[in-house]
């Protein structure tokens, strides 16, 4: 009976994926404007809501949206407000990014996607 029970858990592990969110590579990404680096996080496409304009977006066009907030909004500084919790919709993570007096929710998703994690879709709101 033990070892069923063994058998049954050690099957439930395996067939189990955790979502494993980079939360390094966003911080020095953020902090450093690097929109390639956030967009090579994602999946082919990424759902992008920029200060109200919103879309799915290939990497390229994420990327260029991405570099005109950040040409606009240089060198802000970036904390995680809520490194999110795993649920069956996958991760959310929430952080500030805060330029002078200006501050931006930005809000990060995150699902697996086979033996990976991938960026969803990418919020950034005024605050």
């Amino acid at each position: 009976m033990n070892s069923l029970i063994t058998l049954f858990t050690g099957i439930l592990i395996l067939f189990t994926t955790s979502i494993e969110v980079p939360y390094n590579s966003i911080q020095k990404a953020m902090t450093s404007n690097d929109a390639k680096a956030i967009v090579m996080m994602g999946k082919d496409k990424i759902l992008l809501n920029i200060l109200g304009k919103e879309g799915a977006y290939n990497h390229a066009q994420a990327e260029m949206i991405l570099t005109e907030f950040f040409s606009k909004k240089p060198k802000g500084n970036f904390v995680f407000v809520f490194k999110g919790k795993e649920n069956s919709d996958g991760v959310f993570t929430i952080g500030k990014y805060t330029i002078g007096k200006e501050s931006f929710r930005t809000t990060f998703h995150f699902q697996a996607e086979k033996a990976d994690s991938k960026l969803k879709s990418l919020t950034i709101e005024k605050e």
